[in-house]
């Protein structure tokens, strides 16, 4: 049976992550797009919170997780191999201080492996690390004056290995290549006495992103008295830089004013070498976390966790001169959240071994737009569902409302609803034998 899930969900998500964007939010116009958020659906629906580690989960944000204990119930001899998969699907309304419209789209979030040798643990996944989707227009009295239109991100994978030095001490890290592109086209509509001229001009840009990251963590866990236990985490990304190989081109085009179907009629290559910008160097932010909870063991668990980061570097010189009236400020993330389960071993009652999950967030991007901060805020919900034979494996249902933006000085608020989706199973790939 769950072997047949995973074929499902797998297939399922990667035909919608071909087929649409990974976001369709107009800040996605900014840099090389939106940051994603990086964490299983588990931590989404705790409000982001990504400190509690345990043998049975992935976690994406701090590789000393995948280090620990052999577990007692299996006789000592190994933890299970953890296989996770989760994507979503995100509806937003767009105000501004005159209209509104309505938009969404499906992702895939990201694809996870971790399994144990001893107490060393190694992981490896793929995952977006920004996406670009956006389609923005300008309006005089005559008409459009400007058509924004662009699509792509960069995506990551990476290798985490970690280890438990004490038992209640793991060190780890991850090593991360980013990888992607983006493409983004910019129409300047003319007018003649109210009428659209015949032709139009259209700037087409796109870069080529690569490069690699790095990510350190620990994670320490210590027993209060019999059971609560105190668990906190920290995590530091030093600064990194990703080389852009960029292109440009202006387009001639004639615009079917029906359909608004483009036609090029010519096409000049501009010379980006000459202008210092066919190859440039983008700057990823140093990040530094940290978080501490408190909890029960299979039981309950409540923590605080926060996220800093050096966004005043964030950027993407192919577009600085597009996005005049924006800056970079530093970036920080806090969250608060947990989850409880009424009875994890209960063999009367389905609902008891469900792990019941909630929290929020507060968030300050970093972007700044006509000098208002674009900031963003969410409160979450979510369920961990045990499937198939294997107490440990889950399937995880996540929601949350929140909104990104402000209407102040012409700009655009996003209200959004965000529904995760993932599977965690768990299995031990390495066995002793019994019997000879």
């Amino acid at each position: 049976m769950i072997k047949k899930l995973v074929i499902v969900f797998i297939a399922l998500f990667a035909i919608q992550s071909f087929a649409q964007e990974g976001t369709s939010s107009p800040y996605s116009f900014y840099g090389i797009g939106s940051l994603k958020f990086k964490g299983t659906v588990e931590n989404r629906s705790m409000g982001g919170l990504s400190i509690y580690t345990d043998s049975i989960h992935v976690n994406l944000r701090n590789p000393a997780s995948y280090g620990g204990e052999n577990i007692e119930m299996y006789n000592n001899e190994g933890r299970p191999m953890t296989f996770s998969v989760g994507g979503g699907h995100t509806s937003i309304k767009l105000e501004s201080e005159s209209n509104s419209d309505r938009t969404s789209s499906s992702t895939f979030d990201y694809l996870a492996v971790s399994f144990p040798l001893g107490k060393l643990g190694i992981g490896v996944g793929l995952m977006p690390y920004t996406s670009v989707g956006y389609k923005l227009e300008n309006y005089s009295d005559d008409g459009i004056t400007n058509k924004y239109k662009g699509d792509g991100g960069v995506n990551r994978t990476y290798l985490s290995a970690g280890y438990q030095l004490t038992p209640g001490l793991s060190v780890g890290v991850d090593a991360q290549y980013n990888f992607g592109n983006i493409e983004g086209s910019t129409i300047e509509y003319v007018y003649n006495d109210g009428e659209l001229v015949q032709y139009q001009t259209r700037e087409d840009n796109r870069s080529d992103l690569s490069g690699l990251s790095y990510n350190i963590g620990a994670t320490y866990k210590t027993k209060l008295n019999n059971k609560l236990e105190l668990t906190s985490g920290v995590t530091f990304s030093p600064e990194s830089n990703l080389k852009s190989k960029n292109e440009r081109s202006i387009n001639t085009v004639n615009i079917n004013p029906t359909s608004e179907q483009e036609f090029v009629i010519n096409t000049l290559e501009s010379n980006l070498k000459e202008k210092g910008l066919k190859e440039t160097t983008l700057t990823l932010p140093a990040t530094f976390s940290f978080g501490v909870g408190i909890g029960e063991a299979r039981k309950w668990f409540v923590g605080v966790e926060s996220v800093f980061q050096e966004t005043s570097k964030f950027g993407n010189a192919l577009y600085a001169s597009a996005n005049t009236e924006t800056t970079y400020e530093n970036g920080n993330t806090f969250s608060f959240g947990g989850f409880y389960i009424p009875d994890y071993n209960s063999y009367r009652s389905y609902l008891k071994r469900v792990v019941y999950r909630a929290g929020f967030r507060t968030e300050k991007t970093g972007l700044v737009v006509n000098g208002e901060s674009i900031d963003e805020f969410g409160i979450s919900f979510g369920v961990g569902l045990p499937v198939g034979n294997n107490i440990f494996s889950n399937a995880n249902l996540g929601f949350e409302v929140g909104k990104r933006g402000t209407t102040n000085k012409n700009l655009i608020q996003e209200n959004f609803i965000n529904f995760q989706l993932s599977l965690s199973l768990n299995d031990r790939w390495f066995q002793k034998s019994k019997y000879d």
